[in-house]
């Protein structure tokens, strides 16, 4: 059937199928058809798609409620559909735009495509036509060098468009095929919009082919379409003279949820893309166009952004969300669509819904001017604010339980027992926080602008080497409200920014713990140092604000740093996805010792990242009165076994075999395994370990010293529980994590962690010419003695 849309110059598409089918059935296998009409298979798994409904008149306010969509309108424009030269179409591109747009259709929403391109690809086929024509033997008179300068005559826009529609939709039907949906064409005029009978002709053809769940593909006719007009006012019905215009006027007739226009810019910016302060506009709100600047239009095309944007005001103000993004980009253009519909920030999405704080974008600003701020006080100030935050936890204790008890109240039956005992807050935590709030105030005193190192280079120049805040950090927390009184003294201490992004289900207690950090701030006016960011800001989107943030700090499930680690683009990352924590019982240790610290590391709080995971015995243990008093212990403790494959070998009925000897348990859950030596044991933490805290019981000193050199962990410890890797039990005051990483700070991070350094260099007319060959001065590189450090 493809073969037929041609006869005269089939060349031009017809070598291009086999390649387009290879693009779509790589990306996914054909869709079976199913039987049950919500049950939809992708890649040959099936899955349930979610009932989308919603009364249409009002647009989404946020990007959170985009997954609610059920009718959705992409525009594409020539940028995303042609190649650089604008002669032919970007294959690749658009068999992925329709991978996109089939993964949707397929979840039950209804996909409505308006595309350009028909103009680039008959361009592409009258050229190669007009290339043909040339006589054999007028290119052999002209002569070779001539023939390759020969010029392309200037090619008629309608014309182009008249040879391009059928290749252009023969080309989207072949790649929808790949996923079994039909597509339809029309074209369409500005005309087709006046006339109140095509009007309702066009809206019944539309949804009847919705209703068969087949993907309507628009376009302008532009083989008949008049010259453009020049850019008349809107004046309440949108002019269509573009498809920017069109699709606005398709997605308000249509009462569509959602208007996505791909073009080859992210999207808006509040000066002209490119320039040094241009920065991307990702909420637009009616109105905010005066202080927008617009620059030129698209390289081709009608439509310019001023364009574009007058185009989803319109569609904004007839109740259909919009998101301008960028669709030519080869790092997202892969899943721009479906981002989008997720929620993600991705382009600028316009909204009715001015937010009543400021955006997250604004508070990064608020707390890198807050910080550079709160830098420059006095280590005494700084101590006096942490001291007064200490002072408010215990003052202000019956408020902060009682809004503890609210997120208590509502997370009962929402969350697993191990959270809702993270989640809780006591008198006693509160009396915890106060007394590691005073011990982190008194070791702040001279952390920032502690000179690390002085150099005489020469005469009269004289370099030190200074600690300095890290910028901004951005701190994730789940289930835990007293991590923010913690981190929020930390990161005052070494005079940083703050960003804190905590739990919904911790919501009331971390707003009467940031608005207590705000009123200690007050007294020396760096109240915007610290910011609760409060908007529907999704963690991934959170990760990519490279320009405001300087290191993320995960505190949460190894599932929640995993996915920080994978999310984050262009920013450290400090922390451990896992807490896989080892203790080795040696053939040499003591009885008296074992259980204790078995008990205490296991026990103690299960769902600690340095809880202990897994138990090693040494061989010679099994069978005597010591292993036996492990085992009775752990019954006793109802902590559920798993045997590793050795230890499983010498028992005649066995616990449960381990699924995995590299699993973080989070409960009364452990794996057993043995061992013939601590060089064993010390080889099998590494190879299933996760570097975080591991132990040796023994008697033998110098085993253990051989156990605590050997092992590459951030803590290694000998006769101490798991437990103790801790900033508040290291005498840290508290920590914003425990780090795993091997770069700038490993174990628990303190004070010291959220620091790093800058070089000052005093001189007097010094130059480098100076110090050459012939040059008058010779360099002394001289270690010069460096101020004491106050330790009290």
């Amino acid at each position: 059937m493809l073969s037929q849309v041609y006869r005269s110059g089939s060349q031009s598409f017809n070598h291009l199928l086999p390649w387009v089918k290879s693009i779509a059935v790589s990306r996914s296998h054909r869709v079976q058809p199913s039987a049950i009409r919500h049950v939809r298979y992708w890649s040959n798994i099936p899955f349930i798609t979610v009932p989308l409904s919603r009364t249409h008149g009002k647009s989404f306010a946020h990007r959170s409620e985009l997954k609610h969509a059920k009718r959705i309108v992409v525009k594409l424009g020539s940028a995303v559909v042609t190649r650089g030269d604008e002669c032919g179409l970007a294959l690749g591109r658009l068999a992925s735009i329709v991978e996109q747009v089939s993964v949707l259709q397929n979840q039950g929403r209804e996909m409505i495509l308006v595309t350009s391109g028909a103009v680039a690809f008959g361009k592409q086929r009258l050229r190669h036509e007009i290339l043909l024509s040339q006589s054999v033997r007028q290119a052999l008179h002209s002569g070779q060098n001539q023939l390759k300068e020969m010029a392309i005559p200037v090619l008629e826009a309608r014309a182009c468009a008249a040879a391009g529609q059928s290749g252009l939709m023969a080309l989207y039907e072949a790649m929808f095929t790949q996923y079994s949906i039909c597509a339809a064409q029309i074209l369409v005029t500005n005309l087709d919009f006046h006339d109140e009978q095509k009007r309702r002709n066009l809206n019944g053809t539309l949804h009847e082919l919705l209703r068969m769940n087949i993907v309507p593909i628009v376009n302008t006719n532009d083989a008949v379409v008049p010259p453009a007009e020049p850019n008349s006012d809107l004046q309440g019905v949108i002019s269509v003279k573009d498809n920017d215009s069109l699709a606005a006027r398709l997605a308000v007739e249509m009462k569509t949820d959602l208007l996505i226009v791909l073009s080859d810019v992210e999207g808006l910016f509040d000066s002209p893309p490119g320039s040094d302060d241009a920065k991307l506009i990702d909420i637009f709100y009616p109105g905010d166009q005066q202080s927008v600047t617009f620059g030129t239009k698209s390289r081709v095309g009608m439509g310019g952004m001023e364009a574009k944007v007058k185009a989803a005001l319109w569609a904004l103000q007839g109740g259909t969300s919009v998101v301008i993004a960028n669709g030519t980009h080869p790092k997202v253009s892969g899943h721009v669509i479906t981002d989008i519909v997720e929620g993600k920030k991705v382009g600028t999405f316009f909204s009715e819904v001015k937010p009543a704080g400021p955006t997250v974008e604004q508070q990064g600003e608020m707390a890198r001017s807050g910080g550079r701020t709160l830098a420059t006080l006095e280590p005494e100030q700084r101590a006096e604010i942490i001291h007064h935050l200490a002072d408010l936890l215990t003052d202000q204790r019956d408020e902060i339980l009682l809004a503890n008890k609210k997120d208590l109240e509502e997370a009962e039956g929402r969350l697993a027992a191990p959270l809702l005992k993270r989640l809780s807050l006591s008198t006693s935590k509160l009396n915890s926080l106060a007394i590691g709030l005073r011990q982190i105030a008194a070791s702040s005193q001279d952390s920032v602008g502690r000179v690390l190192r002085r150099t005489r280079i020469a005469k009269n120049l004289e370099l030190e080497q200074v600690t300095v805040p890290i910028g901004v950090l951005l701190v994730i927390f789940e289930s835990r409200p007293d991590c923010l009184p913690q981190v929020a003294a930390l990161a005052i201490a070494s005079g940083n920014g703050l960003l804190l992004k905590g739990g919904k289900e911790a919501a009331h207690s971390n707003r009467i713990l940031h608005l207590l950090t705000q009123e200690a701030l007050s007294i020396h006016g760096v109240k915007e140092a610290v910011q609760l960011v409060n908007t529907r800001e999704e963690v991934e989107d959170l990760c990519r604000l490279d320009k405001l943030i300087d290191l993320i700090i995960p505190r949460g499930s190894s599932q929640l740093v995993r996915d920080i680690q994978k999310a984050a683009k262009g920013i450290p990352v400090m922390g451990h996805s896992e807490g896989i924590c080892h203790l080795y019982v040696d053939s040499e240790a003591s009885v008296d010792k074992v259980s204790r610290l078995v008990r205490d590391s296991k026990c103690e709080y299960p769902a600690a990242c340095n809880a202990l995971e897994t138990l090693l015995i040494h061989r010679d243990l099994l069978r005597t009165p010591l292993f036996d008093q492990i085992i009775d212990m752990l019954r006793v403790e109802q902590v559920k076994i798993h045997a590793g494959p050795k230890f499983a070998s010498y028992l005649t009925f066995s616990p449960s075999e381990v699924k995995s000897l590299r699993t973080e348990y989070g409960d009364l859950e452990l794996c057993i395994e043995v061992v013939d030596s601590v060089q064993e044991a010390i080889d099998h933490i590494h190879k299933y370990g996760s570097s975080h805290t591991d132990v040796i019981v023994t008697e033998n000193e110098n085993t253990a010293e051989f156990f605590l050199q050997h092992v590459d962990s951030a803590c290694v410890f000998w006769n101490a529980s798991t437990r103790f890797s801790d900033g508040y039990r290291f005498g840290l005051g508290a920590e914003v994590g425990i780090s795993t990483s091997r770069i700038h700070a490993r174990g628990p991070v303190g004070l010291e962690g959220l620091l790093t350094t800058k070089w000052l260099l005093r001189g007097q007319d010094h130059v480098v010419s100076d110090f050459s060959e012939h040059g008058s001065l010779k360099y002394l590189h001289e270690n010069l003695p460096v101020p004491q450090r106050n330790t009290n």
